[in-house]
């Protein structure tokens, strides 16, 4: 029988048949550095490479916000969005929520890449769909302190 820590994760130690929390194990404690370090390197991106350029309304912006219709209220407007999803990135209860919705984010640009751009650069938002799933999944289990906190506040 197998119980479940508080992260939502488990692992059996079989010598002993006790239960321990993944995290706690070296393996464990390797793979949460390496989603954090994820984390902080799509946030740092999304902040630095890709908010920051659409909010000081770099020329490169604001040329392709031109092209597909939507001015500079859209550019900030999603320059904010993905300053906002960086840095829920690295809060924990937002980090699962901040995954998914940047991830949504993408598939938007996606398809804006496809119909206005024919394509220029549409596997960039799909490549970030990756990372951004792989957050969402591990990071789940925080989605239920993030409602119990929005309940408390109701």
């Amino acid at each position: 029988m197998s119980e479940i820590s508080a992260s939502g994760t488990s692992a059996t130690d079989t010598a002993s048949g006790t239960v321990i929390a993944e995290s706690a194990t070296p393996r464990g404690r390797r793979a949460r550095a390496a989603l954090f370090g994820l984390q902080v390197l799509l946030a740092l991106f999304y902040a630095i490479a890709s908010a920051l350029p659409k909010l000081i309304a770099h020329s490169s912006a604001v040329e392709s916000f031109d092209q597909i219709g939507w001015g500079t209220t859209g550019m900030y407007i999603i320059g904010a969005l993905e300053l906002a999803g960086a840095v829920a990135l690295l809060i924990p209860v937002l980090q699962s929520v901040a995954a998914m919705a940047l991830g949504a984010l993408m598939a938007g640009a996606f398809v804006v890449q496809l119909t206005a751009f024919d394509g220029e650069n549409a596997a960039t938002p799909l490549i970030l769909i990756v990372p951004l799933t792989l957050i969402a999944w591990a990071r789940r289990g925080r989605n239920t302190d993030l409602l119990r906190l929005v309940h408390r506040r109701a």
